[in-house]
């Protein structure tokens, strides 16, 4: 067991329960472009969450928020009035993208035309967990960006661990 480290503070309230989103599955868009949601990804959506998903742009793939916590991230940008130019590209790429895409009774959601094309889906696509969201990637560009983290994995390391990401001990 490992020890927290003394100024981490309590657990945040989305992560609370162990129930998150983990591990990468790969799976085929269908023609109309739908994708089948792995069983475990549905399974935290029901046991945490309400089931709904947004999906919007990233750069390289399309993220995949439960409905309430996209609500966290819409709430915290609505506290933006005047907003620098920076922060308004990021809300036009990222906030106006999203599109809530509701899983149908077999367990899949349809991705609009246009974050397909965004994101370069042809027909593999892999869903990655990133605790409480997930992004879709291309296969071919999921790949890269591994290769890319593989190699620079000691610069990152040490970026992360200078921000606080990985507990002592």
């Amino acid at each position: 067991m490992r020890a927290e480290p003394a100024d981490a503070g309590p657990c945040p309230p989305c992560l609370q329960g162990g129930v998150l989103f983990r591990g990468r599955s790969t799976h085929s868009l269908d023609a109309k472009g739908r994708l089948s949601i792995p069983a475990r990804f549905r399974d935290v959506l029901k046991a945490k969450y309400d089931g709904r998903l947004i999906v919007t742009n990233l750069p390289g793939c399309l993220a995949a928020y439960p409905y309430e916590e996209w609500r966290v991230l819409e709430e915290q940008f609505s506290r933006y009035r005047l907003a620098r130019p920076e922060v308004l590209a990021f809300q036009r790429y990222f906030l106006a993208a999203a599109v809530e895409c509701p899983l149908d009774g077999q367990g899949r959601i349809l991705i609009p035309p246009a974050l397909r094309d965004e994101a370069g889906f042809q027909k593999e696509v892999v869903l990655s967990g990133m605790l409480t969201y997930f992004e879709i990637w291309s296969r071919e560009r999921l790949e890269a960006e591994l290769s890319k983290a593989r190699e620079n994995f000691d610069q990152y390391s040490s970026v992360v661990a200078n921000i606080g990401g990985f507990p002592e001990g």
